[in-house]
């Protein structure tokens, strides 16, 4: 399921944070990162997916 998760946080970030921890802090922090640029939305999402 790790996967699935990371291809589509790499897709979009926000999604697989949300699979991953639900509406929480990770969650619209990505959210802020991904509008700030993309690539820092990737990483903080495939980092919250790996770290749990």
């Amino acid at each position: 399921m790790d996967v699935i998760r990371i291809l589509l946080a790499i897709l979009l970030p926000p999604l697989g944070v949300f699979l991953q921890v639900g509406l929480g802090l990770h969650f619209w922090l990505n959210l802020l990162l991904t509008l700030c640029g993309y690539v820092p939305g990737i990483i903080h999402a495939i980092w919250v997916i790996v770290k749990k």
